[in-house]
């Protein structure tokens, strides 16, 4: 049988002090029973000693029926001026009342000097006295040996001792942390078969930052080697340049080195997991992250394209959907017809590879692209201009004209946004006035009051995300501007659109009625 790694996830703790990243009380909950569907063996609910929503969490997370992980509270052995029955830390540790509680122990001379204050056998005391303390409260206790990998390289001896007494004292894995995350995984590997063959009863962990951006290689060196827990983030998020990141970490394991880690029904879940937790950590996903970003499977060059066509290995290193992901062909300005023939099979519309028709959807598409046009991330423009130059549209309303303005009121120190559209639907003229926010935000209301009445089901669409990129920046005011809107529905459908112009109301007024287009389409079939 493969070798068992457990996984063990710190985002609720050593995520959230990532720039950025913040958790509500209904988040954490959120995230604890979506690590639990990721089939995580732990997930570190945070520091009871130090933070009230720790506290919070714990006592609510009893009441949840977890299928797959434990609970873990997090705090430091205990304070060096402070008796071990009556250190505030400890006793809320066990107040937590999670079945694993990890303590973070320094392994570093320096550091027990100089950020400690205490001699060296006094550190040694510390550590054995707080393992002891939780272990006599029935407590299954997890050793963070903070900064160890530069404390081995300090005083490799003293560093051995601070684990060994760990250890004796009843700790059942101590993790190897590589606090400042500037390790290399050459250097990882070699201490931690040397912690292995001095320590060989022990069970090790690893936790690593991404400081010098081998994270994850670290990680991955350290299992190489015999560490049996993975400590890290999903989406790597973390203090400073982030933790090592599970989404990353959990693949490589399981597909690459073959190891047990999770099963494949919850593996197919870690394209979910990721996106969902960047949502409730208000963090926008990072497209080109490995095996979960919308792009990990992305093919733009027209020859790969067509490699993968034909044999999808050629260009993937994966089969996307272990990891919920899915392949993407982009149609751009270097696209051949085959990534045009892909994405029309994604649609739904046939197309032949030798029709002028494709020929000329193709030329259009980089013509467009050549304007300043992006539809690597518009898939539903994109679907929108194959469908127009085929026949296969319906046009459900047509712009006859549309204003947009912005008044200043100094009176009261506020500015007044208002916008007109005259729309045709249906051979009957439709003048709309509204206001808003803005001039997009009036325009939108604007088209909503024309559109709504006869096409309700508009009126379950919400604007997801808004993004404007100049695109040539030396005309100054003069210049291009390009639009993406991503929309949404009730039932999680996404949907992106793209507009271009020299003026970013007329770029952004494409954009939405490309959006409103693309709904009514679904609803409401292609052709007339």
């Amino acid at each position: 049988m493969a070798r068992r790694i457990e996984i063990y996830d710190t985002t609720l703790r050593d995520g959230a002090q990532g720039p950025g990243v913040k958790f509500s009380s209904e988040d954490q909950l959120r995230v604890v029973r979506e690590l639990d569907e990721l089939g995580v063996a732990y997930i570190e609910g945070g520091q009871p000693g130090a933070n009230p929503k720790a506290v919070a969490l714990f006592e609510r997370a009893r009441d949840m029926e977890l299928k797959h992980a434990k609970m873990a509270a997090f705090g430091s052995t205990r304070n060096p001026r402070a008796r071990t029955d009556e250190d505030s830390n400890l006793r809320a540790l066990v107040g937590a009342g999670t079945e694993i509680v990890t303590i973070f122990a320094k392994t570093s001379p320096l550091h027990t000097r100089e950020v400690l204050h205490v001699p060296l056998e006094k550190n040694i005391e510390i550590v054995r006295e707080s393992v002891d303390f939780l272990r006599q409260h029935d407590r299954r206790v997890f050793l963070d040996a903070e900064h160890f990998f530069d404390a081995f390289r300090e005083d490799e001896a003293y560093a051995l001792d601070v684990l060994r007494t760990a250890l004796e004292a009843g700790a059942e894995v101590l993790i190897l942390c590589d606090t400042n995350g500037g390790s290399l995984p050459a250097d990882v590997a070699r201490i931690t078969a040397t912690v292995r063959r001095a320590l060989p009863d022990a069970r090790l962990g690893i936790h690593t930052h991404n400081d010098s951006g081998c994270g994850v290689a670290n990680a991955l060196a350290a299992v190489a080697e015999g560490a049996e827990q993975v400590q890290g983030t999903i989406n790597g998020y973390g203090e400073r340049t982030g933790n090592a990141n599970l989404c990353t970490i959990i693949p490589n394991l399981q597909i690459k080195m073959g190891l047990d880690v999770v099963t494949p029904e919850h593996l197919a879940r870690l394209w979910h997991v990721s996106h969902f937790v960047a949502e409730m950590a208000n963090q926008t996903p990072r497209d080109f992250a490995p095996y979960v970003g919308r792009d990990a499977f992305t093919h733009k060059g027209g020859m790969h394209a067509d490699a993968v066509r034909k044999f999808k290995a050629s260009y993937e290193h994966v089969d996307p959907a272990l990891v919920g992901n899915r392949t993407k062909i982009a149609v751009s300005e270097v696209s051949g017809r085959s990534s045009l023939l892909e994405k029309a099979e994604e649609f739904g519309i046939p197309l032949d590879r030798d029709q002028p028709e494709t020929r000329k959807i193709l030329a259009r598409i980089k013509d467009l692209e050549n304007q300043g046009y992006e539809f690597e991330g518009a898939d539903a423009s994109l679907e929108l201009e194959i469908r127009r130059a085929t026949g296969k549209y319906r046009r459900f309303f047509k712009t006859l004209r549309f204003h947009a303005g912005v008044w200043h009121r100094f009176t009261a120190g506020n500015d007044f946004a208002e916008a007109t559209v005259k729309l045709d639907i249906d051979g009957r003229a439709y003048h709309t006035v509204a206001e808003g926010n803005g001039p997009v935000d009036a325009l939108n209301h604007a088209l909503r009051q024309a559109l709504e009445g006869r096409y309700p089901e508009l009126r379950d669409i919400h604007l997801a995300d808004y993004k404007v990129r100049i695109l040539d920046g030396k005309e100054a005011t003069g210049a291009k501007t390009r639009v993406l809107i991503e929309s949404a529905d009730s039932q999680g459908n996404l949907w992106n659109t793209v507009g271009v112009s020299e003026n970013i109301i007329t770029a952004s007024y494409l954009a939405l009625v490309d959006s409103f287009e693309y709904r009514l389409l679904k609803s409401r079939g292609h052709e007339e």
